[in-house]
Parts: structure tokens; C-alpha cells; sequence
């Protein structure tokens, strides 16, 4: 079975900054990595706003998002501190889906950034999105040097605000802004393809690291 991505987007400049981080590091994260099916939890922090945040945790498969022992700690049962601080900050996204390509590549400890694309697309337009996707658009983004790994999922939760996404590990956030991924990312038939994308979200990363 493919691996499962539970991914969390948080703008969090109305929530106390210490305490938004001292939750996720002191309560969020153990918390989920205690669940069976939790492979790692990793954080980011926007290169440009150091208010907006990024969790991804890589999974067995989906199904543990509706296990016993997620569902104790997840949903009605989540803690007073976890209703507290989400209380304070604003979501941007939240994102169940299975790993469509290559299937079963997780994140990787060596990468300094993370680039998160994630959209809609027009319905007439999915087959050949896909094809672009899987064919030419992951693989060449994949080849540019100092990316680690490049994935894509598709949503498993109806309520999802976006159906795809895709995320790159990357070296260092330099890699995105390089002229091998200009060159990889802009080519003929990505220029057909980007008129029938909607709610495009893109979001580029460096690893947190928690301040001594």
C-alpha cells in the first residue's frame, strides 16, 4: 500500500510564538509519533514569514488517520492545549492523501528546505494534468540538482481544500530559485497546463530549528 502524508499549514502571528512552539515540540509532535503507522514528523518555517508553518508527517498508509489510536488523540479528543493554540492561529491547510508517485519514498533528515506545491484543477483538464505530472513534470523537477526527493499525492479527505500536492526536499532553499529548476519547472507543456489550475498554493520552506 502506498504511503499516506498528513500535512498542516498554520499562520500563526496571532498566537504566542513561544508557546505555539513549545507546543508542537513539547506536546503535538510526541503525541503523534506515539500513534503506530506515524513514520517521522518534520517542521518548516517560511523563508520569507517566520509566522507561517508547516508539519508533515509521513505514514504507513492513510488508514492511520482513522486508527483507534489516532482518533484518541486526534478530532473531539484533542488536548486543551492543542484547541488553545490552533485557537489562536490561522489554518491555511490541511492535507489527509496517498502517495500517487513514486508511492513509498519518505522525507528526508538531510534536507535543509521543503518546496510545497499544491492545487485544484479544472476536471476536463486531469488526464493530461496527470500524464504531465507523472511524466514529465515530477521526473524533471526530481533531476535538478540538490533536490532529495520529489513526491506527489493526491487527497483522501473530501473536505480537502486542494486535491494535489506535491512536495520536494531540498538541499537548501537556493535549489528552487536556480536556473536548473527554472529550466525544469517552465517548460511547453507546463505553460499549456497552468491555465487550468485553481487555488494554487505554493509555499517554499527551510527546516526549523528550535532556538537554544
Amino acid at each position: 500500500m502506498a504511503k499516506g502524508l498528513l500535512f498542516m499549514a498554520f499562520d500563526f502571528s496571532t498566537a504566542h510564538e513561544d508557546e505555539f512552539h513549545d507546543w508542537y515540540d513539547r506536546e503535538h509532535v510526541p503525541e503523534r509519533l506515539r500513534v503506530p503507522g506515524f513514520i517521522n514528523a518534520e517542521r518548516w518555517i517560511d523563508d520569507q514569514n517566520p509566522k507561517i508553518h508547516v508539519a508533515t508527517y509521513d505514514l504507513d498508509n492513510v488508514d492511520v488517520l482513522v486508527s483507534p489510536p489516532y482518533r484518541a488523540v486526534g478530532g473531539n479528543n484533542q488536548s486543551v492545549w492543542t484547541k488553545r493554540v490552533t485557537g489562536m492561529s490561522q489554518r491555511i491547510m490541511r492535507y489527509e492523501g496517498e502517495q500517487l508517485v513514486p508511492g513509498d519514498l519518505t522525507g528526508t533528515p538531510d534536507a535543509g528546505a521543503l518546496l510545497v506545491a499544491s492545487m485544484n484543477i479544472d476536471p476536463a483538464q486531469e488526464a493530461e494534468f496527470t500524464k504531465w505530472y507523472n511524466t514529465e513534470h515530477l521526473p524533471q523537477l526530481a533531476a535538478v540538482p540538490g533536490v532529495l526527493t520529489a513526491r506527489r499525492f493526491r487527497a483522501t479527505d473530501t473536505a480537502s481544500e486542494r486535491r494535489y500536492l506535491a512536495l520536494y526536499h531540498l538541499r537548501d532553499g537556493s535549489v528552487s530559485r536556480s536556473d536548473a529548476w527554472a529550466k525544469a519547472a517552465n517548460t511547453p507543456w507546463t505553460e499549456r497546463m497552468r491555465p487550468h489550475f485553481r487555488d494554487m498554493l505554493v509555499l517554499r520552506m527551510n527546516r526549523y530549528q528550535r532556538k537554544a
